[in-house]
C-alpha cells in the first residue's frame, strides 16, 4: 500500500465514522460527496490539459473549495438543520477531492474502478448510518423531516421504544467498533477473500 492510498483511505474514514451517526447524515453526506467529487472530476478533466503542471495544485484547490462551498451553501438554504448536523464534515469533501486528484484517481483509474469505489463508499456510509442509528437511538430515518419539511411527531423512535438504544453506537468509538465488526464479518463470510 502506497502512502497516497493510505492518506486517501484515512480521509474517507474520517467522513465514514464522523458523519454516519444517523441514516440522514450518512445519506446526505455521501450524496453530497458523490456530487461534488463527480463535478470536480468533470471540471478538472476539462481544465487539466489547459493548465501548466506547476499551477495544477492551486487550481484544483480553488475548484474543490468552490464546489464544496457552493454545495454546502445550497444544503444550508435547503435543509438548515441537516447542514448544522453535518458540521465540518461537509468541508472535508474539498480535501478529499485534492487527495483523490493527487492520488491519480481521476487520471489513471478506470471508470469502472471509480464507480466501484464510489458505490462502496456510498453503500458503507448508508449501512453504517442505518446500523448506528438503529442501535444507538432505537430509531430509523428519525430526521427525515429535515429534507421533506414535514414535521411528524410520531416519526421518532418508531423502530424501538424510546431510549431503547445503546448510546455508544452513535459516538465515534462506537462507529469504529461497528466498522471493525463489519470488516470481521466480511472476513468470516464463507468465500470471502482473505488476501490483502
Amino acid at each position: 500500500m502506497n502512502p497516497s492510498s493510505m492518506l486517501q483511505n484515512s480521509l474517507i474514514l474520517t467522513l465514514l465514522i464522523g458523519a454516519s451517526d444517523s441514516l440522514m447524515n450518512a445519506l446526505s453526506l455521501s450524496l453530497l460527496s458523490l456530487l461534488v467529487i463527480g463535478v470536480y472530476g468533470l471540471k478538472m478533466s476539462v481544465l487539466r490539459p489547459r493548465i501548466v503542471p506547476s499551477m495544477q495544485l492551486i487550481i484544483s484547490i480553488a475548484l474543490a473549495a468552490t464546489l464544496t462551498s457552493l454545495a454546502t451553501l445550497a444544503l444550508q438554504a435547503w435543509a438548515f438543520e441537516l447542514h448544522r448536523q453535518l458540521g465540518i464534515y461537509a468541508g472535508l469533501i474539498a480535501l478529499q477531492c485534492i487527495v483523490l486528484e493527487h492520488g491519480v484517481f481521476f487520471t489513471q483509474a478506470s471508470v469502472r474502478d471509480r464507480i466501484r469505489l464510489s458505490s462502496l463508499f456510498f453503500g458503507l456510509m448508508v449501512v453504517l448510518g442505518v446500523l448506528r442509528e438503529a442501535i444507538g437511538n432505537g430509531s430509523f430515518a428519525n430526521h427525515l423531516s429535515w429534507l421533506t419539511g414535514f414535521a411528524d411527531s410520531n416519526a421518532q423512535d418508531w423502530l424501538f421504544a424510546a431510549d431503547g438504544g445503546i448510546r455508544l453506537a452513535v459516538l465515534a468509538p462506537g462507529g469504529f467498533i461497528l466498522l471493525g465488526l463489519l470488516i470481521a464479518a466480511k472476513q468470516a463470510w464463507p468465500g470471502a477473500s482473505t488476501s490483502h
